[in-house]
């Protein structure tokens, strides 16, 4: 979003069976979709392409293989939806959620930049004559050991991170 993203791409798994459909409180997959993809869009200002998987028949039945209750439980679950979101949060076109298939609309990326300009959470309006933002480089150690009765840290263990920005 901080590099002025105009067009956003979103993925999810065609099925997600949280518990045993049988048992309830299972959430509604596509509307949680739905509401993330549509959140991004709306705080990014872009567009978003959701492309979720589909579950097909020779998955559901290779699948249904791995035990007594798998078939009944994919049968059960909620299941994945693919849409395009607008700049503002609403579903552009058509959905597809029970079938496998393609998705087409037309956007206009000329959409995006006035909310950008109402509500800019790229920074481009800030006030660098009073405000300042220092990163530091430096090794962290997010996690260090010292003993019980001294404020010196004990060098036992110390995780170091991996990846530097």
């Amino acid at each position: 979003i901080a590099q002025g993203q105009q067009v956003h791409i979103s993925s999810s798994p065609p099925i997600w069976p949280t518990r045993d459909p049988e048992e309830g409180g299972n959430y509604d997959l596509a509307n949680a979709i739905r509401i993330r993809a549509a959140a991004h869009s709306f705080e990014g200002k872009c567009f978003n392409l959701v492309a979720s998987g589909f579950m097909g028949r020779d998955m559901r039945d290779a699948l249904a293989g791995l035990g007594d209750d798998a078939a009944r439980i994919l049968d059960n679950s909620p299941r994945s939806v693919s849409m395009i979101i607008d700049p503002t949060g609403a579903q552009v076109g058509d959905s597809l959620c029970d079938s496998e298939g393609l998705l087409y609309a037309d956007i206009d990326l000329s959409a995006c930049v006035e909310p950008k300009q109402f509500h800019d959470l790229a920074g481009q309006y800030n006030r660098f004559d009073i405000f300042k933002l220092t990163v530091d480089r430096s090794a962290n150690r997010p996690i260090t050991f010292k003993a019980a009765d001294t404020e010196e840290p004990d060098d036992v263990l110390t995780l170091v991170p991996t990846q530097s920005l």
